[in-house]
């Protein structure tokens, strides 16, 4: 009974311990992206991990996503985004965790935030995150014939 006991007690505080793991990287992703850190923002990320931004088009590979974001680092403006609500899920092998936040801006309001990454050489890193505008379902209708507009326009 005893060992069995500590087993959960362990597997309760390795997933406890890789929350927190987590936890910091997207902190760190945040917070890189707002002091304009290319250099760490990029490491937080896998090789060939994918963001989507709030735009249609704006589907980047890390390299694309890197090659835009760098050239707007230079010049020392990144974004800032502060996340007020999270939530992480790890899948039972430890090795894959799924996550949504909520974030604020101080321009455009809140955001969600939701993603993937994989656990490799005991390192958490990003294989997708997607930068979502919720907009409010009673919004939706009216917004989303404005969007269909500009679009056929474009």
């Amino acid at each position: 009974m005893h060992i069995i006991l500590n087993i959960i007690i362990t597997l309760i505080i390795n997933i406890n311990s890789d929350k927190q793991e987590i936890y910091s990287v997207l902190d760190k992703l945040h917070k890189y992206a707002s002091e304009a850190d290319g250099d760490n923002y990029f490491k937080l990320f896998n090789t060939n991990a994918v963001f989507h931004g709030t735009d249609l088009n704006e589907r980047w590979t890390i390299k694309e996503f890197k090659d835009y974001a760098l050239k707007r680092f230079e010049s020392g403006t990144g974004w800032t985004y502060k996340a007020i609500e999270r939530n992480v899920f790890i899948n039972s092998n430890n090795t894959t965790a799924w996550f949504d936040e909520i974030l604020i801006n101080e321009k455009y309001g809140k955001f969600r935030g939701t993603g993937v990454l994989s656990k490799e050489n005991n390192i958490w890193k990003i294989d997708q995150y997607n930068l979502l505008l919720p907009i409010p379902n009673d919004l939706l209708l009216n917004y989303s014939k404005e969007i269909k507009d500009y679009l056929n326009k474009n």
